[in-house]
C-alpha cells in the first residue's frame, strides 16, 4: 500500500507468548503453518536462523512476479520471500546480534533493493528485495532473560504482534472427539483459498474513500486518547506503529474476503479490533523485564494467595521459603502486599491467615516493604 513517503507491506512478525505447557503454543502455530506448507510456491526459511543460513535461503527463493505499475504497464518485480516459523523464538531471533536485528527491522519496514552478504566459503549472496513473514513461540521468562529493558517498545519488538495467554480457554483432552464432520473438507477449502490468493492477488492495495475517512478519524482518536494499559514509556514505539499494524492486518483481511486490491472501512475496523484486543495483555509479555528476582517472587507469592483465596501464614511462607530464606524479607513482602491492598490479614482462633483482597492482581508487582 503506497503512502508516497513510504509503503506498507503486508508481511508480519507474530510472537505467541505463554508460560510453558499451558496453551500449546507450538501446536497452535503449526495448525496454520501446516495449511500454508500445502500451497505450491511458498518458501520456508531455516528453522534456526543464522546469517549464513538466511542468506542461502534468500538466494534460493529468488523469483519474479508480473504486476501492473501505477500507470497500468506490466512490469516484472524480483523478490526473495521467505516464511520463518519456529516453536522457539530464540532459534529465529538473537537480540544480541545487532546486524540480524537491524535486518529484520528493515525488512518489516519494507526496505527494498539489493542486499549483498558475504558467506563463508560461498562468496557473496545477492539478495533482491528480501521479504520475511515470521511466526514463533516463546515464554515470558525467555523474553525477560534475553531482551534488555531499553529495547522493549522500540526497534524490533514494536514491530511484533505479541499474542499472550496464561490459561486455557477450553479443556479438550481429545481434539479428535470435538472436530466437526467436515474437518478435512474445510482444510482443503482453506488451502484452495490460499492458492487462489497466491496466484491471483498481486500489486498495490488502495483504500476506498470511506476507508480513508475511517483512518483519519482513527488517527485523531489514537493520538488524543492514550489507553491506560499502554501508559508505559516502553510501549511508545508500538503506539507509533499501531497504524501500520492495523493496515497490514487489514490487507490480510481484504485478501481473505475477495481478490480486489481494495481495503474497505470494514477491513480497517476489524483489523483495529483484532490488534487492539492484543493490548489488554501486552504488559504481561514484558512484565518481568528489569525486575529483580525478589520482585518476581513477590508477585508469585501474591498470585498464590489469590489462587487459593486464603492460606495460613505458615503455609504461605512455606510456598516461597526458597526465595526468602530470611523471614524478615518475607515479612517485608507481606507488609508491602498488605499496604498495597492486594491481601488482608485475618486472625482466627490463634492462627494468622492471609486472604486475597482484590479480584485480580495487577501487572505490577507489589512494593516490598523494607
Amino acid at each position: 500500500m503506497d503512502m508516497k513517503l513510504f509503503r506498507w507491506h503486508v508481511n508480519m512478525y507474530i510472537v505467541m507468548v505463554a508460560p510453558p505447557g499451558i496453551v500449546a503454543k507450538s501446536t497452535t502455530a503449526e495448525i496454520a503453518m501446516a495449511l500454508l506448507r500445502k500451497v505450491p510456491g511458498i518458501k520456508f526459511g531455516p528453522d534456526i536462523v543464522t546469517w549464513q543460513a538466511l542468506s542461502s535461503a534468500f538466494a534460493e527463493s529468488n523469483e519474479a512476479f508480473e504486476m501492473k505499475d501505477e500507470t497500468g504497464e506490466s512490469i516484472w518485480l524480483p523478490q526473495c520471500a521467505l516464511t520463518l516459523s519456529s516453536s522457539e523464538f530464540g532459534n529465529l531471533v538473537n537480540p544480541a546480534d545487532r546486524d540480524m536485528i537491524d535486518l529484520l527491522v528493515n525488512l518489516w519496514d519494507g526496505k527494498q533493493g539489493n542486499f549483498k552478504k558475504m558467506t563463508k566459503g560461498n562468496g557473496t549472496d545477492n539478495i533482491e528485495n528480501p521479504w520475511i513473514n515470521l511466526i514463533a513461540c516463546t515464554t515470558p521468562a525467555w523474553i525477560a532473560g534475553n531482551f534488555p529493558e531499553y529495547v522493549i517498545g522500540g526497534g524490533f519488538t514494536s514491530r511484533c504482534l505479541f499474542v499472550y495467554a496464561d490459561q486455557k480457554d477450553k479443556y479438550v483432552a481429545y481434539p479428535s472427539q470435538h472436530a466437526p464432520a467436515d474437518f478435512y473438507s474445510v482444510q482443503n477449502a482453506l488451502v484452495a483459498d490460499l492458492e487462489d490468493i497466491a496466484n491471483n492477488i498481486c500489486g498495490p492495495y488502495r483504500l476506498t474513500p470511506e476507508a480513508f475517512a475511517w483512518g483519519e478519524d482513527w488517527y485523531q482518536f489514537h493520538w488524543k486518547h492514550k489507553p491506560d494499559e499502554l501508559d508505559d514509556d516502553r510501549l511508545g514505539g508500538y503506539l507509533s506503529r499501531k497504524q501500520t499494524h492495523i493496515h497490514k492486518t487489514a490487507m490480510v483481511l481484504a485478501a481473505a474476503r475477495h481478490n480486489n486490491l481494495i481495503v474497505e472501512a470494514e477491513d480497517l475496523s476489524m483489523a483495529s479490533h483484532m490488534v487492539t484486543d492484543l493490548e489488554r495483555d501486552m504488559q504481561k509479555v514484558f512484565a518481568r523485564i528489569g525486575r529483580t528476582s525478589q520482585s518476581v517472587q513477590a508477585e508469585r507469592f501474591i498470585r498464590f494467595i489469590h489462587k487459593r483465596g486464603q492460606v495460613s501464614y505458615p503455609e504461605a511462607y512455606a510456598h516461597v521459603h526458597s526465595a526468602f530464606p530470611d523471614i524478615r524479607n518475607f515479612e517485608g513482602v507481606v507488609n508491602g502486599a498488605l499496604k498495597a491492598g492486594f491481601i488482608e490479614r485475618i486472625d482466627h482462633k490463634g492462627v494468622v491467615y492471609l486472604k486475597a483482597k482484590l479480584p485480580e492482581l495487577p501487572i505490577t508487582a507489589p512494593i516490598i516493604d523494607p
